[in-house]
């Protein structure tokens, strides 16, 4: 069977021009004037212009470079990539909205797009003129919108101002009126940018419901989404963009990994040493290093929610400490305690530590939200404190498919799984009918 989507060699280029410099606020001072004109003989000896001006500067910018791959029908495929890694480009040269600068695109099907909000809609029409307008646009005809429309306005849930002019609509307003017209196309391929994060929590979780919907129907599509959550549950596959190119296509969870750690290990350390850092508690200087590592014990400085801590420290212990006592203390960005990791809750027990060893604390499904955290370590026996930092490492817990139900956002500190069950109801009263 043919390819739904195919790619081969697509680049695309932009010429960026920097104009001539013109003084420190951005015009010429009288001192420019008097320069340049002192100037213009030799200007015009080099064949400059009689003018005299310098001529702006261009440079080539490549959006997209030798892109290349290929979609089968009823793939639902998530793009992914850092901000400027060329994924909207991408799409808006499927779409037929922008010519690539060279490759050439394949596509089989009807083509519905959804990549920014309000994209067809006219601002001076309402919205029961906008969705046969944008209907129209999407390739629609107006039987078939004829015979949508309840279920557009329904899903769109703006029946109450369906005719006031789509200008005084919100941002939210806009996005679901968009993406209901476009999600009814029923179209062979569907391309959706990040649009879905203008929504409420609600219209998320209806839009990632419809999104699945359609891609149990066959449809193939192509969903670009920073929230990774939503990509890991909806996309069977994942492509890596980086710098206009290509950088890994396959499975999305190694690619989701991959992706939060290029975008994350630019941000802060990943391990710190402490063997000469002054604190009030140290009376021995016993912790050396504590670095955070991923499930390949790889430094990052990141976590995603529901996934595994690890946390990796190095000590050097001057004289035996037996039975010692070691928290890992995980604070918010106040001050506040949220959560503690001790060696005593651990089985077996740490019986003893003498001279220069290393040690792993591992959470196995870390239960904070996503924020930024710092760890406090503590080192004791009992009734001594022996090595005490605050603050001595800082982490990041990203998103994450706690549940298993492509949702990241979750409110309050932590979240844990729980179990529902509906108990019997035979012993309570029935309402008469």
């Amino acid at each position: 069977m043919p390819a739904a989507i195919r790619i081969e060699n697509l680049s695309k280029r932009y010429r960026v021009s920097h104009d001539a410099p013109r003084g420190a606020y951005g015009y010429r001072t009288f001192r420019d004037e008097l320069t340049r004109l002192a100037k213009a003989p030799w200007r015009l000896a080099k064949g400059r212009g009689e003018t005299g001006r310098q001529s702006a500067t261009t440079e080539d910018f490549w959006a997209l470079k030798d892109v290349a791959f290929a979609v089968e029908p009823g793939e639902v495929v998530g793009i992914i990539g850092r901000n400027g890694a060329g994924k909207s480009t991408l799409l808006k040269v499927l779409s037929r909205i922008t010519k690539p600068t060279t490759g050439r695109v394949e596509l089989r099907g009807r083509v519905g797009s959804l990549l920014e909000v309000g994209t067809g809609f006219h601002p001076e029409l309402t919205g029961r003129e906008n969705i046969y307008l944008n209907g129209s646009i999407l390739g629609m005809t107006r039987g078939e919108i004829a015979r949508r429309f309840d279920e557009i306005v329904a899903f769109a849930e703006v029946e109450r101002f369906l005719d006031t002019p789509v200008k005084r609509y919100s941002s939210g307003m806009y996005v679901r009126l968009a993406f209901a017209v476009a999600a009814s196309l029923e179209p062979e391929v569907l391309i959706v940018d990040e649009v879905l994060a203008v929504g409420d929590m609600a219209f998320q979780r209806k839009c990632l419901g419809r999104m699945r919907e359609v891609g149990r129907s066959g449809c193939t599509v192509l969903f670009v989404s920073h929230n990774m959550p939503a990509v890991e549950s909806l996309c069977s596959r994942a492509v890596l963009l980086d710098g206009g190119r290509v950088v890994a296509d396959g499975d999305v969870q190694p690619l989701v990994s991959e992706y939060q750690r290029r975008v994350m290990t630019t941000m802060g350390v990943s391990g710190v040493a402490l063997a000469d850092m002054e604190a009030p508690g140290r009376v021995q200087k016993i912790f050396r290093a504590a670095t955070l590592v991923d499930a390949d014990g790889v430094p990052t400085n990141y976590v995603p929610m529901g996934g595994a801590l690890r946390v990796r420290l190095s000590l050097h212990a001057a004289r035996p400490v037996a039975y010692p006592i070691i928290t890992l203390g995980i604070d918010d960005t106040l001050g506040h305690r949220l959560l503690s990791l001790l060696t005593p809750a651990s089985r077996p027990p740490i019986e003893s530590l003498d001279g220069p060893c290393e040690l792993e604390c591992r959470v196995d499904r870390f239960p904070l939200a996503p924020g930024e955290y710092w760890m406090k370590l503590g080192l004791a026996t009992v009734g001594e404190e022996i090595d005490e930092l605050e603050r001595a490492l800082i982490f990041t817990v990203v998103e994450g498919d706690a549940f298993g139900d492509g949702r990241g956002h979750h409110r309050g500190v932590c979240v844990a799984p729980s179990r529902w069950s509906v108990l019997a109801t035979s012993n309570l009263e029935r309402p008469q009918t």
